[in-house]
């Protein structure tokens, strides 16, 4: 029989549930045993699809190309769970499947309601992905959203009625709540106990309790939570506030014993754990010398949780180079009323005598990543401009590799119209555009590339070279592509294409010619990034930009 982990929170949201989810995986993961992850998100959106960055960060893309919450991304890193649509269960998914079957007659005729035919839904689509592979042990379930909510409530109900139904044993409630510290530097446990109150009153009492804290819990503290929350004091756990990264929570619930203490409760034998990759990420994360400082130039650089895998894989491959990553967030909207990029891109302009490496506050590269929409992008063209023609490596990801054609269409072939039919459907020169057959299709959510696709990359290029094989498989979300019309133009004027689909008939990655790093993917290659494994295109984009640095440092040296 399969084993069910709930994994709740209370108080209030952004305290971490994703991430505490993700790290009981990977220290379960660490003891042999295989684990499935699961996020209910009690949004009536479908999918993540259509909404705004602003609204709910990132859209983290899977291989069968569903778009998905972000805490997919933490599932991803942390831990080997194979991740699909099934792992992604939303209220909208969830109310339209029953809905349809509704419309379908096969409920009979009987009123439809919520309890027993949505909570069902939900129960068989969790079901769902515990027997998809035979060899499966556990499934975490994160159930999003706050206990209270209104919508979170199906959600609990189901995972009350798969805690009863299945058994102690083989279900169990993990809760994470919020320990506040006041004026004086006291901890207050009362919103806890609300909490666990609150999820009580819905039928689940929590086996594990997982407090987020400024600080560790001392003893007394622990026994006074355990002892008004009905839950044993060893389950009482610590998640408090590091100053390393997140990637040390997997040896901190480990120093707690909060794996030990979860298998225990569902009866699975412990076995002998190996943390060793997450002490060695450590170590790399101690090792760490020196510093780049990278340029992020996009559009939605409010919120961090808008590009959360790009800044995620630039650590990941910091960790691997051995440099600290400082990310320098420039919106593009700056640039485009910038007269001169210098005076944002903080270096001076090569061509009129500057300095473009020397300084603390010199860029030693430049990325651009994936968006839609008009705003920002003359901004994102200025920033490429200035990348391309000062000798700092550039990274363009989706919508940054098709600005890096857009400027070379401008300022170097000089078509002052150059642009991508996104924004512009009347330019003579629209070097980006729709597939031909997509130009009639109005539905948003049916146009894009979605999901995993195969690249084949061209011998003597950056991107073989990051790789190190020919074909190379990463996920897509766009709908517009490197316009063909322009192929031979671009090419004879010197842009190289380093990339196409199997059968050529697509662009998927085009490297500027006589620069130190100039590359732009039509893929996304950060939703594949590690801590323990950085993504190959990022990693040769630190590093090169890490080579900037010290190239720059020599100079100085050396007085020239």
């Amino acid at each position: 029989m399969n084993k069910f982990i709930f994994v709740s929170g209370g108080v209030c949201s952004r305290l971490g549930k994703g991430v505490a989810a993700s790290s009981l995986g990977a220290l379960l993961e660490s003891r042999g045993l295989n684990v499935r992850m699961v996020k209910c998100d009690p949004y009536i959106n479908v999918d993540a699809g259509t909404m705004s960055p602003y609204q709910h960060g990132e859209v983290y893309v899977t291989d069968d190309g569903a778009e998905t919450d972000l805490d997919l991304g933490n599932y991803a890193r942390f831990t080997g769970s194979p991740l699909s649509r099934a792992n992604s269960i939303t209220t909208g998914q969830v109310y339209d499947s029953v809905i349809r079957k509704e419309r379908e007659g096969r409920y009979l005729g009987r009123c439809v309601q919520v309890i027993p035919h949505i909570t069902d839904e939900i129960k068989a689509r969790i079901l769902a992905v515990a027997r998809e592979d035979p060899d499966n042990d556990i499934v975490i379930v994160e159930i999003g959203g706050t206990v209270g909510d209104i919508e979170s409530i199906p959600f609990l109900e189901a995972a009350r009625q798969m805690i009863h139904e299945s058994g102690k044993d083989n279900a169990i409630s993990v809760h994470l709540t919020l320990i506040p510290e006041v004026a004086g530097g006291e901890l207050k446990t009362k919103p806890t106990q609300h909490s666990v109150k609150a999820m009580q009153e819905m039928g689940i009492q929590p086996d594990v309790l997982i407090c987020r804290a400024p600080v560790m819990l001392d003893e007394p503290t622990r026994r006074k939570i355990a002892l008004f929350t009905n839950v044993d004091p060893d389950a009482v756990f610590t998640s408090y506030d590091v100053d390393t990264t997140i990637y040390e929570i997997p040896i901190v619930f480990f120093d707690q014993k909060l794996d030990q203490v979860v298998l225990k409760k569902m009866g699975v034998e412990s076995r002998h754990a190996n943390i060793k990759p997450w002490n060695a990420v450590m170590d790399k994360f101690a090792a760490r010398t020196g510093r780049v400082r990278i340029g992020i130039v996009g559009k939605y650089m409010e919120l961090h949780d808008a590009y959360k895998s790009v800044y995620e894989a630039l650590f990941h491959a910091g960790l691997e180079c051995g440099v600290e990553v400082e990310l320098v967030k420039i919106d593009s909207s700056r640039l485009e009323e910038a007269e001169n990029a210098d005076t944002v891109l903080g270096a001076g302009n090569a061509a009129n005598g500057g300095d473009t490496v020397h300084g603390e506050n010199t860029l030693q590269g430049i990325l651009v990543p994936g968006g839609f929409g008009q705003r920002g992008i003359n901004g994102m063209v200025k920033a490429s401009e200035w990348a391309r023609k000062n000798k700092v490596p550039y990274f363009g990801i989706c919508l940054g590799m098709q600005i890096m054609v857009i400027d070379w269409g401008r300022n170097v072939l000089g078509w002052e119209d150059a642009d991508s039919s996104e924004f512009n459907q009347d330019c003579k020169h629209p070097v980006v555009s729709l597939l031909e057959e997509q130009v009639d299709v109005k539905n948003y959510g049916g146009t894009m590339r979605l999901g995993k696709s195969e690249t084949a990359a061209e011998p003597g290029t950056h991107i073989l070279a990051a790789y190190g094989e020919k074909h190379i498989f990463e996920r897509h979300r766009h709908r517009y592509e490197f316009s063909n019309k322009y192929r031979n133009e671009m090419t004879g004027s010197g842009l190289k294409i380093a990339a196409y689909t199997p059968d050529g008939s697509l662009v998927e990655c085009v490297e500027w010619p006589d620069h130190p790093w100039g590359l732009g993917v039509q893929f996304h290659p950060e939703f594949k990034s590690k801590p323990t494994a950085a993504a190959p295109l990022f990693r040769d984009f630190i590093a090169a930009a890490r080579d900037v640095r010290a190239k720059s440092a020599q100079e100085v040296i050396s007085g020239q």
